[in-house]
């Protein structure tokens, strides 16, 4: 038997354990194609298969919200007629949020973890294993909050629901830990590649927000991924679906001075939008009411806000390709502004006040108990921020203002700040406006907007929390690898213990016994009073004068750090670092002993997880 024949043999033989194991019974034809696929495939042909078919399924998963959405929109606008219209916005984006909060209690058992921040846990904290429910959970409760009116975006559930096919995806056909995190941004990709028909912003978005600190060479499962996926909804989404913008003005290098200021501003609005946010989160967690309460208040305030400014139902797209092709009278012809009627100061002043409203409507949408991302939001209030910057600059008597241009950096601006991603905000304006002609200014407005979002606050105030528990990836590689560790799986058992009140005898003979360096020293309660080191109390030993002095209440000392058993294990180098010890106790919050840990047991362990995801 020859070389190549022992392995496609070996290659079998793989292929029967793996099919085994994932159970005949429960296998489709498909997938006894791809397991035998697998078994002749090498590792990066089944990768690239891999990443096409995610693709290609996070692309149909990312239509079929759209047009699920799309038509919710259309049901509820043509087909359901009200004699007053103040009762349209007054009823549906209610109904949303309290309908998605009970579909989140009574059909997923109260599973609501929402967002990129819950996939960027998944990835750091649980070996990228996203809970298969997340494959259609996001699709249902966010179709119902933002179909029936609420105000946030539809991209990132279909970033969730993308991560969650490809991780299981790789589940399935029993790939690792590396390949695993690879299709799971590969599906997440294709989601947001087909949500704007942009595969580049779809690729940056997986390397600026999730893939942070993860260190892999695959590359080409993410460019297929994302080309399937922007393919599919190229072909299968009608135009005014997607996020589509053609109107633009020809860039001149002489409006420069309009592009740097636009960008300050954008930067001060991402600022002022995600300190909304955070208030609005911290209003509605610390609210002493039930969830389904919650929801009524949420939904309430917002259909208060939709009656006052329709332009806040739902995404807003409709609002910001209206504005930026001249149709003001649509964007205000259910409001009470028309009224006032149509005249230049009033657009400016209904336009300002709805870019500062959609900030608390996103908010509040989200928080409240609906289901929604802040991609549309921040895009929204970005075109809406452009465009009351035009009107001010012709209004201070400024010739030749570029204001659909405006319009359209001032969405990649405040995206950028918002959620700290410019790369991506930069490709998805370009790519969704053919603006290429527009790097420029892009790259102008997005640059200046992240640098005073990072000058405020060094990571996006969405994921601080997590950050700073180190239970996300940051872009320190290092602390990545130290959170993978766990404080339980380092402590060293097997030490030596002696009461407080022991007699000599009892801890000369621990010290015969023992072969240890260090004997913990604990009360009644097993709660560590103080540690003993053997090169200290050795002396005493074998001085007959000093045999009086060895009590243990006088030789203990107190440790120079004590390590809690919820620590993490970056708190804890650090705690080596400042005290220069190579052993530290462990202890529960109630203060009862664990053990010990070493310097050098952090440090085997931190070297065997470099050499796996370095692999």
């Amino acid at each position: 038997m020859n070389k190549i024949n022992i392995k496609k043999f070996y290659n079998f033989l793989r292929y029967r354990r793996d099919f085994t194991r994932y159970s005949l019974k429960k296998a489709r034809s498909y997938e006894i194609l791809l397991f035998w696929l697998k078994s002749v495939m090498n590792r990066t042909q089944f990768l690239i298969l891999s990443g096409m078919l995610v693709g290609i399924t996070c692309g149909l998963a990312g239509v079929l919200l759209k047009e699920l959405v799309h038509y919710i929109h259309y049901i509820i606008t043509y087909k359901v007629h009200f004699e007053r219209q103040i009762l349209f916005y007054l009823l549906f984006p209610f109904l949303g949020i309290v309908i998605t909060t009970l579909v989140v209690i009574f059909v997923f058992k109260g599973q609501d973890r929402k967002g990129i921040a819950a996939i960027l846990y998944e990835i750091a904290q649980n070996s990228s294993i996203v809970s298969s429910v997340k494959m259609y959970s996001q699709i249902v409760q966010s179709a119902i909050t933002v179909g029936l009116g609420g105000s946030a975006g539809l991209e990132s559930p279909i970033a969730v629901t993308g991560a969650a096919i490809g991780s299981n995806f790789a589940r399935t056909y029993k790939l690792d830990y590396r390949e695993r995190t690879l299709l799971l941004a590969a599906g997440a990709t294709a989601g947001i590649a087909s949500a704007f028909n942009a595969p580049i912003a779809g690729m940056m978005f997986a390397f600026e927000i999730l893939l942070t600190g993860v260190v892999f060479s695959d590359f080409i499962p993410l460019v297929l991924a994302a080309v399937c996926g922007s393919l599919v909804s190229k072909i299968l989404l009608e135009e005014e679906v997607l996020f589509q913008f053609k109107t633009r003005n020809a860039f001149d290098y002489h409006n420069i001075p309009y592009y740097l200021a636009l960008g300050i501003l954008c930067g001060l609005y991402a600022r002022y939008y995600v300190l909304i946010a955070k208030a609005m989160d911290h209003f509605f967690q610390n609210l002493k009411m039930s969830r389904i309460k919650k929801a009524m208040l949420g939904g309430a305030i917002l259909s208060v806000l939709c009656v006052l400014y329709p332009p806040l139902f739902g995404e807003g797209y409709d609002t910001i390709k209206a504005i930026t092709n001249g149709q003001m009278h649509e964007v205000m012809q259910n409001s009470l502004f028309r009224f006032i009627g149509y005249r230049e100061w009033v657009i400016l002043v209904f336009v300002a006040v709805i870019c500062l409203l959609k900030a608390f409507s996103a908010s509040i949408t989200i928080f409240s108990g609906g289901n929604g991302g802040n991609f549309a939001p921040s895009l929204f209030a970005g075109g809406s921020l452009g465009y009351v910057f035009a009107l001010l600059c012709v209004q201070l008597g400024m010739t030749e203002v570029p204001t659909n241009n405006l319009v359209i950096v001032g969405m990649a601006g405040v995206m950028s700040g918002v959620l700290y991603a410019p790369l991506t905000a930069i490709f998805l304006i370009a790519e969704s406006t053919s603006g290429y002609d527009l790097f420029i200014p892009l790259m102008v407005v997005s640059v200046i907007s992240f640098s005073m979002a990072k000058w405020f606050s060094s990571v996006s105030p969405d994921l601080e929390k997590l950050a700073d528990q180190g239970k996300i990836f940051t872009r320190e590689h290092d602390r990545n690898l130290l959170s993978l560790l766990q404080i339980l799986d380092l402590i060293d058992k097997d030490v030596q213990v002696i009461r407080r009140d022991a007699s000599p005898e009892e801890l000369a003979e621990v010290v015969r016994t023992g072969h240890r360096n260090m004997i913990s020293v604990i009360d009644s309660g097993k709660r560590l009073a103080g540690i003993i080191s053997l090169d200290d109390i050795r002396p005493l030993f074998f001085n007959p004068e000093a045999a009086d002095m060895l009590e243990v209440e006088s030789l203990m000392k107190v440790p120079a750090a004590v390590i809690s058993d919820f620590d993490s294990v970056v708190s804890v180098v650090k705690k080596f670092d400042e005290t220069g010890a190579w052993n530290l106790p462990v202890v529960k919050a109630n203060g009862e002993f664990l053990g010990f840990i070493s310097k050098s047991s952090v440090l085997n362990s931190y070297r065997q997880l470099l050499r796996a995801h370095s692999g």
